[in-house]
């Protein structure tokens, strides 16, 4: 019966010598410094990236205060140059907060405590696009002083479906000889226009952009440059006579 008593209380003693040995482990994989305080300090770890994760969503997870333009390969080389000029009037006098996202190639745009006007934040994206698009910085500036400007684009297949050589042709002769065909165009109707292969942009005021894509539209159908320019000529005479 000694013996007995003795077997049995050596099988009671072997699973609570296991079971510490667990809860030993499962301490030693919580903290390795102190027992009493290591829930409290494992939840005080896993907070921090929490807050860190809140923080990052919260600059893309509210559509309304964010704009995100990307940014294609061939444009970030002039993207990067042109930076500190992209940078500065969104920042001072905007009001808005702006980085360049590596990892996704957007540039994103975001209002602050300090921003006045919403409205603000559509004209910092239009002005991002517009450099994005192939406007120089310059011309781009133009979308944040003045309020009736725009950008249309379109695609040479928008308006007569073209390939191979043909589309070259056309591509040629909305450019011109040394691009005076396109600066003329900019010139008379008083916007700003990119190539962009066989897309087309489209700076300037509703009524200028409407003057320049139907002289382009002809371009591209096949009429000559010189009746484009004479078209153009007397539109311009018009338009000015009502102002």
């Amino acid at each position: 019966m000694d013996s007995n008593s003795v077997n049995i209380d050596a099988d009671n003693f072997e699973p609570a010598k296991k079971g510490a040995k667990r809860r030993v482990n499962s301490v030693g994989d919580g903290s390795m410094e102190v027992d009493s305080h290591n829930g409290i300090e494992g939840r005080s770890r896993n907070k921090p990236p929490r807050a860190k994760r809140s923080k990052t969503t919260s600059f893309s997870e509210t559509k309304e205060n964010v704009r995100k333009i990307p940014v294609p390969s061939h444009r970030y080389p002039p993207l990067k140059e042109k930076w500190l000029k992209i940078f500065s009037p969104i920042v001072e006098h905007l009001q808005l907060q702006i980085r360049y996202n590596v990892r996704t190639r957007n540039v994103e745009i975001r209002t602050c405590e300090e921003t006045k006007d919403i409205a603000n934040l559509q004209k910092a994206a239009d002005f991002v696009k517009a450099f994005v698009y192939g406007f120089d910085v310059e011309d781009a500036l133009a979308l944040l002083r003045l309020d009736d400007l725009f950008i249309e684009s379109f695609e040479i297949k928008d308006v007569k479906t073209l390939k191979g050589d043909h589309q070259s042709r056309a591509i040629g002769r909305l450019a011109g000889k040394s691009g005076r065909t396109k600066f003329t165009i900019e010139n008379v109707t008083k916007t700003r226009i990119v190539l962009a292969d066989s897309k087309i942009h489209i700076l300037g005021s509703f009524q200028n952009i409407q003057l320049a894509r139907r002289a382009i539209c002809n371009l591209i159908m096949g009429s000559p440059p010189s009746k484009v320019y004479g078209q153009l000529r007397n539109v311009a005479a018009r338009v000015s006579e009502r102002v």
